[in-house]
């Protein structure tokens, strides 16, 4: 793996009408050709998505979005997809045509950004044509002017053709990206320099040959950028190599599926914990989860669960999320308990006709659209629990597991009538 994970680049997305050159913004800001670039309103159908590097923010992706103003049935399907895109969205820019002014759809746009807690920056693009245009523009300015008041909002005068303020702008998204859009650490805060971590990985059909699964990576470097060694294994050599080590691991991390048999392979007295569990606090909220774990014990028959994946994956015949883990709920609750299964950005609207939603360790989200979905499950009141710490639970040790996180594993061993399961 040669570049950052889309999952971990903090996402900045471009909003607007059509034609107001957001399309053109992108393309300056990138110093590429990304986006096609047309004076035919609504050029751009679905978003798209460039990653790139901002200084001094680092990796970052750009999406270009469809005009929030399409028309006909088509345009609702892409002005549809341009809300979802908000899910992820960490930053937003809302560009604003001098020419056109800003109205109804800005003022949506606006609500919205303040009801999903998305910072945004007010571009005021093609301010090239100002002295161009005949009287009738200085009552748009006018109106636009009254606009911005009303929301107490400041903005930049751009120009994406004249490449005036592009700088600008860059600046300002760096100013404005919030500090919290993505975790400093998968496990790093759990280590110190010159600890050894165990790695139990899985050689299936789901990691093929020649490769390690993404959260797997990104756990070594993590571990290797604060200066711990990391010691990758398979789940049938664990014991041994512990054995071989003058010290003991500080902490050993599994693959969920071999929670019960590593479990057993290490010492009670070395902390054990899922890759699965690191990426719900990684990338999520521990505690919201753990709230889930305790919705687990309250399954039964005629209820439904959602499982989530991330990823769009070729499904093998002993797939995690529609095979084993459904296997494991009907083994060990219920065989009567009923599951619906959704992958990639499909996330239904329907969360009030589940009882609990098993999400997967979301390596391919961005950690803003694993906390909106966390957000939107609990609107609907239902619990949410990732897939390792669900397996974990289904095998008696979630508490091991959640021995590295001393508040979550407090939180999950209150008195069960005190956490109804409920986030």
């Amino acid at each position: 793996m040669n570049s950052t994970a889309k999952g971990d680049r903090p996402h900045i997305a471009v909003f607007g009408r059509r034609n107001v050159g957001k399309s053109s913004l992108i393309n300056k800001l990138t110093n590429q050709k990304l986006a096609l670039v047309s004076s035919q309103p609504g050029t751009t159908t679905d978003p798209v998505y460039k990653a790139m590097e901002l200084l001094p923010i680092g990796p970052v992706m750009m999406i270009d979005t469809a005009g929030i103003d399409d028309q006909g049935e088509l345009g609702e399907m892409r002005i549809k997809k341009t809300k979802e895109i908000m899910r992820k969205t960490d930053l937003a820019l809302l560009v604003i045509s001098a020419v056109q002014g800003a109205g109804e759809f800005e003022a949506d746009l606006i609500k919205e950004f303040k009801e999903r807690d998305i910072p945004f920056i007010v571009v005021l693009n093609k301010i090239e044509l100002l002295e161009t245009e005949r009287a009738e523009q200085r009552s748009v300015l006018k109106e636009l002017d009254q606009f911005l008041k009303k929301f107490k909002l400041e903005f930049i005068k751009a120009s994406a053709d004249q490449e005036i303020n592009i700088d600008l702008i860059r600046e300002v998204i760096a100013e404005e990206m919030p500090e919290d859009c993505s975790r400093q650490t998968i496990m790093g805060d759990l280590i110190n320099t010159g600890d050894t971590v165990v790695l139990v990985t899985p050689i299936d059909s789901a990691a093929p040959k020649g490769r390690l699964i993404l959260p797997q990576v990104q756990t070594i470097r993590d571990i290797l950028d604060h200066d711990a060694a990391a010691l990758v294994t398979k789940k049938t050599k664990v014991k041994s190599e512990i054995d071989k080590l003058k010290n003991p691991p500080k902490i050993v991390v599994t693959d969920s599926q071999a929670f019960e048999t590593v479990s057993k392979e290490v010492a009670e007295e070395i902390l054990l914990t899922g890759f699965s569990v690191l990426f719900a606090r990684y990338k999520g909220d521990l505690k919201t989860f753990v709230r889930g774990a305790k919705a687990m014990e309250k399954l039964k028959a005629g209820d439904k669960v959602l499982v989530a994946e991330a990823c769009t994956h070729r499904r093998q015949q002993d797939d995690i999320g529609t095979v084993k883990i459904p296997n494991w709920i009907h083994s060990k609750i219920s065989p009567g308990i009923e599951f619906d299964h959704v992958s990639g950005r499909e996330f239904p609207d329907n969360l009030e006709d589940y009882t609990v939603i098993l999400h997967c360790g979301s390596c391919m989200l961005n950690r803003k659209e694993v906390l909106s979905r966390l957000k939107e499950a609990e609107a609907a009141g239902v619990p949410v629990i990732n897939y390792g710490m669900g397996i974990a639970w289904l095998h008696g040790i979630l508490d091991r597991a959640l021995e590295p996180f001393p508040e979550a594993l407090e939180l999950w061993q209150q008195d069960q009538e005190k956490i109804v399961g409920v986030i």
